[in-house]
This record gives structure tokens, C-alpha cells and sequence, in this order.
């Protein structure tokens, strides 16, 4: 598949997918969003991991406000509707393990586009910034979904109506992703994140990712049984049987994410 606004490339069952506007700091247009959409699509039939990641100094600075005509509400909506809504659903619904590798600014709908997946990697010199409020708007992209469940509302808050950046290490210490990392050890790291997560087991990747999610709108019964049944299934894959060989033999399992 040919793609203009991205580049996507697969390497050993991981799929990276890399923004690929710099002009505009990875700026999301018509275009961008259904490419990412595509590229995702594709990802989950042929891939163990995917990363999501960004050109030049910006992993994405949001909606592009410079992209056609002046929005009008019904125009909001209506992208927000027909354009973000499948994009987003392709991250968190793909069947496999998501991370965002945030190289630099994310801002907006950027920002809530790494916090839609799995993992949140980021650079030190990264930052991340709910800026809808400087221009009348509320976060929108599912920040006001994600953002309570990663940091709490009192902080959710006053993120998003102070609209403040906060560094790459700030969010980190507030749960909002999983960790800020040295810029020069930045994609050195979250490579060998992804690969760690391309070559295990991907089956029970999948599982935690269905229970995790799951479990915000279970209570505790109903969370103990979808454990049951996952773990159920878990019990009769090839990577649980190598696993428990490769404990008892003292050496390292070689998955093959079936």
C-alpha cells in the first residue's frame, strides 16, 4: 500500500509507522488520519507490535488548522466523527500491542493520539501539551477519556484547562505515559521496547490488552471471569508450553505469538 502522509515499514513482525509531515510538525489532516487508519489496518494482519512515531523535531502538533477552509462546528463534528473516530478505534481496538514513541512536541489531537495506545515512550526533550482550550475547544481525540484514567480528574483538569505543556519526565511521574527517556538513547530504547514486545507472546499480549481495557467497566466478579476465560485460553497455546519448558530448561523462551 502506498502512503504519502507516513511511511510504514515492517521488520521482523514490527510495524513502525512514522508521521511524515515535518513541515507542519506532523500536523493531522484528511489525508494523515486515513493513512494512519489504513496503515494500522494493515499492521494488525501482519504484524506482533506496532509503534507509532514521528519526523523532525514534532511527534504531532494536532488537528492542522491550516488544512482547507475555516471549521464550523458542524465541520468539527463531522471530522471528529467520520475521520478520528475510525482512527482511534484502529489503535485501541488493533489486536496487538501499540506504542507511541514520542520524539518531540505533542499537542492536541497529537498528544491524545499517543495516549490512545498501549505504551507511551517518550524523549526527554519531548512534551505534551492539551492546547485546546487556547483556541475555544476542549480536548477532543479521547483526552477526556484517557486522561482520567492515567492521571485522576483533579490533574486531568487542570490539564486540560490550563491548557499547560508539561515535559516528557512530568508525565511520566504522573502516570500519564510509561516513561521519558535521555534523547540520546530515545529510539535505541524504544526499539528494543518493540521488539521485546514483537518476538513474546503475543497471544497473552492480546489478552492482557482485552482484560486491561475491559476491566473499567467490570466489576470485580465479572473481571475474575474474563480472567478465567482468557487464562483459559492462554493455557492451550504453543507459547505457553514453550514458556514453562523454557523456565524448567533454565534458558530463554523462543515465542512464536501462537
Amino acid at each position: 500500500m502506498h502512503f504519502e502522509t507516513i511511511r510504514y515499514d515492517l521488520t521482523e513482525a514490527l510495524a513502525v509507522i512514522t508521521l511524515d509531515r515535518p513541515e507542519v510538525m506532523n500536523a493531522l489532516n484528511t489525508q494523515m488520519r486515513t493513512e494512519i487508519t489504513q496503515a494500522l489496518t494493515q499492521a494488525a494482519g501482519e504484524a506482533r507490535a506496532v509503534v507509532l512515531t514521528g519526523t523532525g523535531r514534532a511527534f504531532c502538533s494536532g488537528q492542522d488548522l491550516g488544512d482547507g477552509a475555516a471549521l464550523t462546528g458542524p465541520d468539527l463534528e463531522r471530522i471528529l466523527r467520520e475521520e478520528y473516530e475510525p482512527m482511534l478505534a484502529a489503535v485501541t481496538e488493533c489486536p496487538v500491542p501499540v506504542m507511541a514513541a514520542v520524539n518531540g512536541a505533542a499537542a492536541g489531537a497529537g498528544a491524545n493520539l499517543a495516549l490512545c495506545a498501549d505504551l507511551v515512550i517518550a524523549t526527554h526533550s519531548a512534551a505534551f501539551m492539551q492546547a485546546f482550550t487556547r483556541i475555544g475547544l476542549m480536548p477532543d481525540a479521547g483526552g477526556t477519556w484517557a486522561l482520567p484514567r492515567q492521571v485522576g480528574l483533579a490533574r486531568a483538569m487542570g490539564l486540560a484547562l490550563f491548557a499547560e505543556k508539561i515535559s516528557a519526565e512530568e508525565a511520566a511521574r504522573m502516570g500519564m505515559i510509561w516513561e521519558a527517556v535521555p534523547d540520546v538513547d530515545f529510539e535505541h530504547h524504544w526499539r528494543a521496547r518493540a521488539m521485546h514486545l514483537a518476538q513474546g507472546p503475543t497471544e497473552a499480549f492480546k489478552a492482557v490488552k482485552q482484560a486491561l481495557r475491559a476491566s473499567f467497566d467490570h466489576d470485580l466478579p465479572a473481571q475474575l471471569a474474563l480472567e478465567a476465560k482468557l487464562q483459559g485460553a492462554l493455557g492451550e497455546t504453543e507459547d505457553f508450553r514453550e514458556g514453562v519448558q523454557a523456565f524448567l530448561d533454565k534458558r530463554a523462551p523462543a515465542f512464536r505469538g501462537k
